[in-house]
């Protein structure tokens, strides 16, 4: 007689998307992600703000601004539509004279105060947004990656709705789900970066205690190196892509201290970002590993929907694109 096997059920379904970098619109597709695949949490992975400033200035009826590499003039009444193509492409608008712009660009710390000051407000505003537009039984988890000032850390961490557990293990059910927003040092010297030493430091003292054989995933903002999810362009002396044969040479830019884990711990699925072009996924020992990819700047959320049995095993999994 033929044996039957029962499909086991689904107990969880994550939607995560990462390297959104302050995208005003990502954001909104990443709530609207609750409605449209019926996840469980919402996991927003690091690097959630912004990459600068962009000043608006006034003249006259216009406002002014530069935009990729080239001057902008909008009627007065249609900032919003400017602020709007602004923030798609992941920086802040600020309106001011160029008497402002002037004081700002002659004072750099008065600069970097402000560009914090706007990653602590647009923090604000999207804990609101997911509080008015999230039905109560999802979870939204966000996480921050090397490029996220701390400014923001304080906002989410307070927030009764937005849960966010940088450095620490959270309870999802059926697994345990560990979050490092920390990558190896980068040549940006961005905020969350650390020696590969201190990388598995941080990933054993979250890991270590776990029960052992208890079910985990991993929301780790850098993936694991060598895996394919980390192939970026080479960069020469002077920052500038590396160029063989006419083509950008591509290298692994990963962790080793996460490959590591990876191969010790084998947690059922690992979920990282940090590098835009390498979406995709592949498996290390039994470990599904996912990194979904960023197009943030054409106004695109990419992510992933994975699905978890009761005993913590993973179902199935999909690449999303809207």
């Amino acid at each position: 007689m033929p044996v039957f096997r029962q499909r086991k059920a689904r107990a969880l379904r994550i939607f995560f998307a990462t390297d959104i970098h302050g995208s005003e619109v990502c954001f909104r597709k990443f709530l609207a992600a609750a409605k449209v695949y019926e996840p469980d949490v919402l996991l927003l992975g690091g690097d959630f703000a912004g990459k600068g400033l962009l000043p608006v200035l006034r003249r006259g009826p216009e406002w002014l601004a530069r935009l990729d590499g080239q001057d902008l003039a909008v009627p007065a009444g249609e900032y919003d539509r400017l602020a709007a193509d602004i923030t798609r492409r992941g920086f802040y608008p600020v309106r001011m004279d160029r008497d402002r712009l002037a004081e700002l660009e002659a004072d750099p710390a008065a600069l970097n105060a402000l560009f914090r000051e706007e990653i602590a407000a647009q923090a604000r505003r999207w804990c609101e947004l997911a509080a008015e537009r999230l039905e109560p039984h999802v979870r939204c988890i966000i996480t921050p990656g090397n490029d996220d000032p701390v400014d923001a850390d304080p906002v989410f961490a307070a927030d009764s709705r937005v849960e966010f557990p940088d450095c620490r293990v959270t309870d999802l059910g059926p697994v345990s789900m560990a979050s490092l927003g920390f990558v190896p040092p980068t040549p940006w010297n961005t905020e969350r970066e650390c020696p590969e030493e201190e990388m598995a430091k941080r990933i054993d003292e979250m890991l270590g205690p776990l029960p052992a054989g208890a079910a985990c995933i991993l929301n780790f903002h850098c993936p694991p190196y060598g895996s394919g999810l980390d192939e970026a362009p080479e960069l020469d002396s002077s920052l500038k892509p590396v160029l063989r044969g006419g083509r950008p040479s591509m290298v692994p830019v990963g962790s080793h201290a996460v490959r590591e884990a990876i191969k010790r711990y084998q947690p059922v699925v690992g979920l990282h970002g940090h590098i835009h072009e390498s979406r995709g996924v592949q498996k290390i020992g039994r470990t599904l590993c996912i990194n979904p990819g960023s197009d943030y700047s054409s106004g695109v959320l990419r992510g992933a929907v994975v699905d978890l049995a009761g005993d913590g095993t993973c179902l199935d999994f999909l690449l999303t694109t809207g």
